[in-house]
């Protein structure tokens, strides 16, 4: 990223703890922003197996996150919130992630995909 413009601010750092997350737009698309263990990334919030939303589901972190992997409410499916993959069926594709920093306190996501 070459631009401050192409990140996009998601929330103070203290206010996503860990095991905490927190939802934003990012370039027109929900992403989760996940707190593991003192380290942040970032997910689409949409569950690779129906396309349905994952965190904008009104349940807490508890119910969402189990250490490093999330869970799909819907069916159960598993991710990596590391690297997106998908850890159980009956999601196969990965979830798609996006590029984390925190700058002058702030969590912030970028807008492109990462590779």
């Amino acid at each position: 990223m070459a631009d401050g413009e192409d990140w996009f601010d998601i929330a103070p750092v203290e206010e996503i703890g860990p095991g905490g997350f927190r939802v934003a737009t990012v370039a027109d698309t929900p992403v989760a922003v996940i707190n593991v263990g003192g380290r942040f990334y970032a997910v689409a919030d949409e569950c690779s197996h129906d396309f349905s939303p994952i965190f904008r589901t009104g349940l807490a972190a508890a119910e969402l996150l189990d250490g490093e992997e999330i869970v799909c409410p819907r069916h159960g499916a598993r991710f990596c919130a590391r690297t997106g993959d998908a850890l159980t069926p009956p999601a196969y594709e990965p979830l798609t992630t996006f590029p984390v920093r925190v700058c002058r306190g702030m969590v912030q996501a970028g807008c492109r995909k990462r590779d």
